[in-house]
């Protein structure tokens, strides 16, 4: 069971990702699928990738931080690995911070322009 392999449709369907999204991560080697004539097969190595770059876009890593992450863990090992996601991760936080702050900014002052607005209805 543990070595069960999803085809190219199973794939799509079990992480809820396009076609053109699973070609497109093989095409800039995020995932490296066997081939079997031009069926692909997906073993427990390319799921658990797969998950692990869905994480990755979901905390708004660029896909090359993760294709170089992932690329630790094949040539320097786990904890090279884990050293650097706490790298990225400290960085990517700084960015979601600086995001938030902005966002914040923004609906202040929306929030203040639009009382301005209604005050000058007298509502």
């Amino acid at each position: 069971m543990a070595d069960q392999k999803l085809s190219f449709k199973e794939m799509c369907a079990k992480f809820d990702v396009t076609p053109r999204t699973l070609r497109y991560y093989e095409y800039i080697e995020l995932l490296q699928p066997e081939r079997d004539g031009r069926s692909r097969w997906y073993g427990p190595k390319e799921v658990a990738r797969m998950t692990l770059i869905l994480r990755g876009r979901k905390f708004g890593f660029q896909l090359e931080d993760i294709r170089q992450w992932l690329l630790i863990y094949e040539h320097e090992g786990t904890e090279a690995q884990m050293r650097a996601w706490i790298e990225l991760a400290d960085r990517q936080l700084g960015e979601l911070d600086e995001q938030r702050k902005q966002l914040d900014e923004a609906i202040d002052e929306l929030r203040a322009l639009r009382d301005e607005t209604q005050a000058t209805l007298g509502d």
